[in-house]
């Protein structure tokens, strides 16, 4: 079920837009400043394009690019005059954004940030990706842990970052503190295509949540990105896909956060948000509550150690 993209929209649907923009090329604060002002354009074709639209997601690297560079004039800060951009964007076209920063660290190199704002104007979530894709990505990795908001709708939403995705635990601890609605935005190319979708689709289904993901698309004449936007429903099945990697292609879907509640609390088989911490339940009262996985007790203690 996708509402025909978010046309017919439920009562207790959320309507999701996940923006294919073309990769920039960013040398400067200029740069940065023109990349900002079409971005917020995005958020005006969204809002223009689909009524019902509750919530337009921009990619990992939308407004810096795919160089990589981490010196101060390529940069951002949360009180700065991009995502000031992006604020002023969602209060005049009434819509949530998701979007992307590289925000300076004074203290290290800098860390890659997505924040969600709100039809007000007020940065709702601010998430520093704990995963940088090494050895490629300098970013310093987050210390914050993934936080979870309501959203649009009153749907609960977290927010991960391209690599972030590849580990599971990832997706489970945004479930675990309650995230029906799990964005992921990122700046892959087609050498994770395949990783990408099934990552996408065990994350939803391995913790009965919504998934909705983005990449960036097109080239900026060195790097290749896929586009790939896709919605995955709880049950890990495919509501929308854009394959083509059209740049500049909005792909929407409703998504319902309700039947995700409601399947959390109701289903016996594959439950496994609640499996994972009760298990056999059927012959044990309960299930049994321990935690056998030595990796997690071995990371909680300082010992994490490949064999």
């Amino acid at each position: 079920m996708n509402g025909l993209g978010g046309w017919n929209r439920s009562e207790n649907g959320v309507v999701i837009g996940l923006v294919q923009i073309n990769t920039p090329v960013i040398r400067d604060r200029e740069d940065l400043a023109r990349q900002a002002e079409v971005i917020a354009g995005y958020v005006g074709k969204a809002r223009r394009g689909l009524s019902t639209m509750d919530l337009v997601v921009f990619p990992e690297y939308a407004l810096h690019g795919m160089s990589l560079e981490t010196h101060d004039g390529v940069t951002s800060d949360l009180d700065g005059p991009e995502v000031a951009v992006f604020r002023r964007a969602c209060i005049e076209h009434r819509i949530w954004g998701c979007f992307s920063i590289m925000e300076r660290n004074p203290h290290g190199k800098p860390f890659n940030v997505g924040i969600v704002i709100d039809d007000q104007g007020e940065a709702k979530l601010y998430y520093r990706k704990m995963h940088p894709w090494v050895p490629i990505e300098p970013w310093e990795p987050g210390d914050q842990g993934i936080p979870v908001i309501d959203g649009p709708n009153g749907a609960k939403l977290a927010l991960i970052i391209c690599h972030d995705g590849m580990f599971p635990e990832m997706a489970r601890e945004a479930a675990y503190k309650g995230a029906e609605i799990l964005l992921r935005t990122a700046g892959y190319g087609a050498c994770v295509r395949e990783p990408w979708r099934f990552t996408n689709q065990a994350n939803a289904f391995c913790n009965l949540m919504v998934t909705a993901s983005v990449c960036l698309a097109g080239t900026d004449g060195s790097a290749d990105s896929m586009g790939e936007a896709m919605v995955c429903n709880f049950d890990g099945t495919i509501v929308t896909h854009a394959t083509g990697g059209n740049p500049g292609e909005i792909v929407s879907a409703e998504v319902r956060p309700d039947l995700v509640r409601e399947a959390r609390r109701g289903w016996g088989m594959e439950n496994n948000i609640y499996q994972f911490g009760h298990r056999g339940f059927s012959a044990v009262a309960g299930g049994a509550q321990d935690c056998p996985y030595s990796y997690m007790t071995d990371l909680a203690a300082g010992r994490y150690r490949l064999p």
